[in-house]
This record gives structure tokens, sequence and C-alpha cells, in this order.
């Protein structure tokens, strides 16, 4: 595919026949809305002709500040081919956070659903469900713009977690080379991809540009939701789901609604953005028996490829993301490259972002002097090479002398029969300097309590590890990119614990 294309917004390709499905948008679930192969093309040579009309510059920034549509897809693939750069903007950031990125992304032009439409007065906005949006029939084929090397295709933000949203400069030819290496292989069947992950994210934005560049068809919800979600599935027979395991954990529990769907289509279940808990592998084995059930690592600056299959044909041990892909070099920080150890994961891909957009000295700190991209990201590799998550180096703390990664402890909890979810974070502690708390989603109907849990964390791991406090909640809260929010669950945790403190010193003052 790199050989022969060279502008990322043309990778949409069919399975041999123009007519066949490409897109279901659905969007407005009542009315969703199928377009072809043909038909998504021409969509997009409109809408890059429609760009390239309002007189903007070779590579200048469109912000896109928008749910999940099939015009999204449209406003993506067309600015890409007339040469400009699409900003898929988080649209669940205050509203200072989503102005903060499209003023630092340097935007000309922004593309609104209507819900956003006021988001900025300082440019130009057309509303993304407009009339801008709507010529899908008899467009011109528009010539692609062929870019310059290196040059921009994208700006992915990171989610500003750790501080300000950071813009990730990501050019063609790097991720023609992801589409490449996500090919199906040869002879097999076509797929109907789920997605609801939020388009301005890579693991939802990835895998539909993956689905679309190899003749399977796409399933685009909003949002994602419970319902919606199990719904999606029976309705258009999908056989691939792609989600952060939160969003499976969340339909797995509704076994009501699962239970009154027909799910025997599904083949392949793809989770990303987050370790997949044995617990959560388990139910879903159960529930899904005749899908490949795959955890996938990737970073929005080195690429969605880093794992693949042992180069024996050893079979990937649950918990392992996999062994090193071929094409992508990775490293452990402080371990020898051909030992098992544990270390900060550094990769460099064919992948690897430009860099980060007006920040040099932080592109500088995230790239080592040999090219390698820094994750932050805490690994393990056993003796045969396979890689195992251990936790993020910034979420790890220490306890009374001791290193913790929360991942860890939640690791222990989560092999509790009737333990869900668990989610481990700090809070102050006068000698310890911090402490483990842990929050806790447990299984429908189970009878478990703070005292059973705490023991069977002191049974199973060292003592300095074991949670001081378990609170219980019906969910986790979820960031926007559907992942489990870390900083509420620290606020929460602040507060109960000044709570817990208010109650001892009114009980101390009595007696």
């Amino acid at each position: 595919m790199s050989g022969s294309l060279y502008n990322l917004g043309c990778v949409i390709q069919s399975p041999g026949d123009p007519e066949a499905i490409a897109l279901i948008d659905a969007s407005n679930r009542a009315a969703a809305k199928t377009y072809s192969y043909r038909q998504l093309e021409q969509w997009c040579d409109a809408v890059a002709a429609g760009l390239m009309a309002r007189g903007l510059r070779a590579s200048d920034r469109i912000a896109i500040a928008s749910t999940n549509r099939g015009e999204y897809l449209a406003a993506f693939y067309g600015a890409m081919r007339a040469g400009f750069v699409p900003v898929p903007v988080n649209i669940k950031l205050p509203v200072e956070g989503i102005r903060y990125i499209i003023e630092d992304a340097d935007a000309k032009l922004l593309l609104a659903d209507s819900a956003r439409m006021d988001l900025t007065h300082d440019i130009p906005c057309i509303p993304i469900d407009s009339g801008f949006f709507t010529a899908v029939d008899n467009a011109a084929p528009f010539p692609a713009v062929r870019p310059e090397p290196r040059q921009p295709a994208m700006f992915l933000y990171t989610s500003g977690s750790t501080g300000k949203p950071k813009g990730v400069v990501l050019c063609h030819e790097s991720h023609l080379w992801v589409l490449e290496k996500r090919r199906r292989a040869a002879g097999t069947q076509p797929q109907r991809v789920l997605v609801a992950a939020p388009l301005y994210h890579m693991n939802a934005l990835s895998t539909t540009q993956a689905a679309l560049a190899q003749g399977d068809s796409v399933v685009l919800l909003p949002s994602f939701s419970v319902d919606g979600y199990i719904d999606a599935i029976g309705r258009y027979r999908c056989t691939t789901l792609t989600a952060v395991p939160t969003m499976i954990a969340l339909l797995l529990r509704n076994k009501d609604l699962l239970s009154n769907i027909d799910l025997s289509s599904v083949r392949n279940i793809r989770m990303g953005s987050a370790p997949v808990s044995r617990p959560l592998y388990t139910a879903a084995r159960a529930q899904f028996p005749d899908a490949q059930i795959a955890n996938v690592y990737g970073t929005t600056e080195a690429g969605p490829i880093s794992f693949g299959p042992h180069p024996q044909d050893l079979e990937t041990p649950q918990g392992a993301l996999g062994y090193a892909h071929p094409e992508v070099k990775v490293r452990l920080k402080g371990t020898d490259s051909s030992e098992a150890g544990q270390g900060v994961l550094e990769i460099k891909s064919p992948a690897l972002m430009n860099g980060y957009h007006k920040q040099p000295k932080l592109t500088r700190m995230a790239l080592t002097t040999d090219g390698y991209y820094i994750t932050g990201d805490v690994f393990r590799r056993d003796e045969r090479g396979f890689y195992y998550f251990v936790g993020r180096a910034d979420d790890m703390f220490v306890c009374g002398g001791e290193n913790i990664y929360p991942s860890t402890v939640e690791k222990i909890l989560e092999r509790h029969p009737d333990v869900e979810q668990a989610s481990v974070v700090p809070v102050p502690d006068e000698i310890k300097w911090q402490k483990p708390v842990a929050f806790v989603v447990a299984k429908h109907g189970a009878k478990v309590n703070e005292s059973i849990l705490k023991e069977f964390a002191l049974r199973n791991g060292p003592a300095y590890q074991h949670p001081r406090r378990i609170w219980f909640l019906d969910a986790f809260p979820l960031s926007g990119t559907n992942k489990v929010d870390r900083a509420a669950l620290v606020r929460l945790a602040a507060r109960e614990m000044e709570a817990a403190a208010s109650v001892r010193s009114k009980q101390e003052g009595i007696e």
C-alpha cells in the first residue's frame, strides 16, 4: 500500500465492488445511513474540493469538533486529500481545553457539530451537518495533493492528563506503513467493524482507517453506550469489536441485554489503550466463545503497532501483549536486550511521530538521541521474549520506601472471584509518605466487603502493597477516551479520607 499510495487521505480501498458497504453511520439509531465505497470516495472528494475552494494554504490545520458521524470521516479524509492537516479535537475536555487545542494547533478553520458551533469566534466555523457535507453523489474526482517527505498528515492531541495536551504531529508515510502492516491475510473475508470509541483517539481512528483500507465495513456509533453497543452488534451482525477494556467490562455486566441479542457474528475482539485483566479476559471468552481476543498496545507518538506473534509460533500467554514486531525495535531501559527484565519501554518504529507541535524541548525529552520514543510505560519481558505491561512510570508511587505500581495491586484484587474491576490510587500518609487505597466494582450479586478483600490482598501480595482502604462503586468514572479516570478517583479518595478523618475527630472529641 505505502508503495503505491502517497496521501493518507486516499487509502479507502473497496473489496473489489465499489457498491460494497463501506460505512454504516449510526449516529442516529432510528435513521442510520449506509454509504458504499463509491459514495464515500465521492464524498471525500467533494469535501476536499470544497475546502480547497475556501482559499486555505497548503498544510493549514483544520480542527474537527464533533461526535462520531459520517461527516467526520469525510472531513478527515477530504482535508488530507487537499493537502490540509485535520486536527481531531477531544470534545470531552472542558471548553477551555478545547479552545486551547484549536489555538495551539493554529487552526484556520473549525468543522463542528451543532453542539460546538460557538467554541471559537477567532476562525471561521462550518457546521459539519450543513450542505457543505451533503454532496455525496456525482462529485468530480479530486486529484489528491502529493505531500513532501515527512509532511504532516494529521495532529492528534494527547489527553493532557499530566499537563496541557500536546499536539502529536504524524506524517503521511508513517501511517501508510501502519495500514500496510494491519492488512488482513490474503483470502480472508471482509469484516464488519464496530467503532464506538471517539474518533479523536488513536484507538478508534486507526481502527477505522485500517478497516476502510482493506475493504471492510465500519459501523460507526456516535459514542459508547452499553445498550447502543449491544444493539449494534446484533442489528448489523458485527464481526469485529474494538474497544478499551472498560467498554467491554461494562458490556459484559449487562447480562439481560446480552441474552436478548444474537452475538454469534463476533469473531474478533481487540482491546487496547489499557491492560486486560484475567477476570475480564475470562468473562469475554465465556460470552464470545468463537472470538479471538487480543490485548493490543500502541501509543499516539509511536503508532499502534508494537508487538505481534512469537517467531517460533509460541502461543501468547494471557496477560502478555506479544513479541516485538519484526519491523519495530523495542527495548527496556536499564536491561540487557536479550535477557528477561523490567524497565521503561522505548520504541523505534516507522510510525514514529515527527514531534510535538511547537514543543521542541518536550520533543527532545520524549525521544532518545538514537531515535527511540520513551513511552513512560514500565514493561516486563519474560525469558521467551513476551512483553507484559506493568504500569505507568508516572503512576508509580513510594510507600515507606517501596515502589508500588497500581496495576500490580489491581491484578491481585481482580483475582478474587467476586471482583470485576479494581483501581488503585495513592493517598498522602504522614508516616509512609503515600499509601495505596482501592476502588472496586464487585460482580453482580457478590457479597464481598472491604475486610475480605484486604485479607485477600495480604495473602496474595507483600504487605506494603495491600490497600489501606477499599471503597465499592457501581461503575468507575471514565475519561474522554473511555478509560478509567484515575484523576477523578484520586479526588474521590481524598474526599473519602477527609470524611473519615472528620468522623474520627468528632468521636475523639466525644470521648
